[in-house]
């Protein structure tokens, strides 16, 4: 890889980290600022809800695929079928993503 590759996978890998080390140095001085003698101060509703908006907000685009044809959206669909029906079995994070990458890979290379 060139030169401008590595700096723009750098400044994504720092970019990443700052979106997640800033926030949590904010909470932490601002609830250290509120905290009592009684007892801690409470953390603000918008920060409990900012994680799983993130998370849904991803999952919303990943659905969409890249190229607007049959076979795209006939991997996606089964990738998607794949996931939730291997979730549905074991209840784990892991093995489903990777089942549903899996199919969805096969889909694409097989047609």
């Amino acid at each position: 890889m060139d030169t401008s590759m590595w700096l723009a996978l750098a400044s994504i890998a720092i970019g990443t980290y700052l979106l997640r080390l800033l926030p949590y140095l904010w909470m932490k001085r601002s609830l250290a600022k509120r905290q009592t003698k009684d007892g801690v101060g409470s953390m603000p509703t918008w920060l409990t809800v900012l994680g799983p908006t993130m998370i849904a907000a991803m999952f919303g685009t990943s659905l969409v695929p890249a190229q607007s044809d049959t076979v795209s959206w006939l991997a996606t669909g089964v990738g998607i079928l794949v996931t939730f029906g291997v979730w549905k079995r074991t209840r784990s994070m892991g093995l489903p993503i990777l089942c549903g990458v899996v199919a969805f890979g096969i889909i694409t290379f097989w047609f």
